[in-house]
């Protein structure tokens, strides 16, 4: 079977139908009594990892390119407000479907997971970080791996070799990894316990005693690069290759989904805006693995 664009949104908009009609819970609540919507909550979420694919981070030109493009599979869409606000009312629905999509891989029992965050920009200047409705949320922070400072949020990820999301988190600019890391399991009850065993690679920034005895303790197994004057670590010689995957991810969020260029101007915002491209890189790495693909991560296929 062929990867396409046509394919893997046919894929997508069947998969989620399945999992409300099975779900019915997981739709966004509306009034008992009220205008039933035009568009289904399995087309809003198959139009909004379309948007995120094709590059549009506009939403304004993306409902306009879609009216004349893509009106055989969206008989109706609405306009710019409407279709903000129900993305946002979706958020759960989202967060739902991105599990629902990765736990159906043969990638989801991959024994071995990546850890790492990234910024999000939100501002440069700093009248617009003053004037920013992320004031409060979002902060001043340093990157390491690019060696500059930013304005925004933090992306927080747990992702297979594949490159597969399996755990995600925003939080403040100079939130501590660690402390970020373990709230992000602790969220999850049932992870953990479905994945007995499981590796940890992360950088040199999530150590200490007390932080890998937790890990320890819910059967988990850190491997990190020694920081500065400490003695090498088991397991340096796979560390340094296998890291180089995780800034691989990162990339393909940023260069390809455009991360950065998300247009998010409030918390909740961001958070669906940066949900939005999690779920358009889970449902690529989904159907190429349901469609047989040698490189899962690829979105050559998706962004034409």
């Amino acid at each position: 079977m062929e990867a396409d664009l046509d394919t893997l949104a046919t894929a997508l908009y069947a998969r989620t139908d399945d999992l409300l009609k099975a779900a019915p819970e997981r739709r966004p609540w509306r009034p008992a009594v009220g205008i039933a919507p035009r568009l289904s909550d399995a087309e809003l979420i198959t139009l909004a990892v379309l948007q995120a694919l094709l590059g549009f981070t506009s939403q304004a030109r993306w409902l306009r390119f879609a009216a004349e493009q893509l009106r055989p599979l969206f008989p109706y869409l609405p306009g710019q407000p409407g279709y903000n606000k129900r993305l946002r009312g979706a958020l759960p629905l989202l967060r739902r479907v991105i599990r629902d999509l990765a736990a159906d891989t043969d990638l989801w029992t991959d024994p071995v997971w990546l850890v790492d965050s990234t910024p999000v920009e939100c501002a440069r200047s700093r009248p617009a970080a003053r004037r920013s409705d992320l004031a409060g949320a979002a902060g001043y922070g340093y990157c390491a791996s690019h060696s500059r400072y930013f304005w925004g949020l933090r992306l927080h990820l747990i992702a297979t070799l594949h490159g597969l999301p399996v755990g995600f988190a925003l939080s403040g600019a100079k939130a501590d990894e660690r402390q970020v890391l373990l709230d992000l399991l602790g969220s999850d009850p049932a992870l953990v316990p479905s994945h007995p065993g499981q590796l940890l690679i992360t950088d040199e920034h999530y150590y200490g005693r007390r932080f890998e005895a937790e890990l320890a303790d819910a059967g988990l197994t850190l491997l990190r690069r020694p920081r500065r004057g400490e003695p090498e670590r088991p397991g340096g010689s796979l560390f340094r290759p296998l890291r180089q995957t995780i800034e691989s991810v990162f990339d393909t969020l940023k260069g390809q989904l455009d991360l950065e260029l998300h247009g998010g101007h409030t918390p909740a915002g961001v958070l669906i805006r940066v949900l939005q491209r999690l779920l358009a890189l889970t449902a690529a790495i989904w159907h190429n693995d349901h469609t047989g693909q040698t490189v899962r991560r690829s979105l050559r296929a998706y962004d034409h």
